[in-house]
């Protein structure tokens, strides 16, 4: 979620559908987590969104945040992914801390077997 204020109103109206679908489609509907994306730790939105994230959705919310950075506007423009565009950007580095906290909260019947077609794959 885009640390902006029109996304956090967005969340609300997000939190609306997936709650109609649990109601109607699917009862076993979770939210794995929150990614706070385009995140400036000089830019006070994005200390408050992450403060009303954290009242709200408590562990849900990644500890992982994706900054904002030139290099991932970039990537999409040579049809790359970051990582492969510049691995050592911060942006690059934080999709891979997200990737490793993903596999950590994974439950451990669902990590072996994601790690397995990893290898498999």
């Amino acid at each position: 979620m885009q640390c902006e204020y029109y996304a956090l109103e967005g969340l609300s109206a997000l939190m609306d559908t997936i709650n109609k679908i649990r109601a109607v489609l699917n009862p076993n509907l979770v939210i794995e987590g929150l990614l706070r994306t385009m995140y400036d730790p000089r830019n006070n939105l994005s200390q408050q969104v992450t403060e009303q994230l954290t009242k709200y959705f408590g562990e849900k919310v990644y500890r992982t945040v994706i900054p904002r950075n030139v290099r991932l506007a970039e990537a999409p423009s040579y049809g790359m992914p970051v990582i492969n565009y510049d691995k050592t950007s911060k942006g690059a580095q934080a999709y891979l801390s997200l990737a490793g906290e993903m596999l950590l909260r994974q439950k451990p019947g669902n990590q072996a077997s994601l790690l397995q077609g990893k290898q498999n794959g």
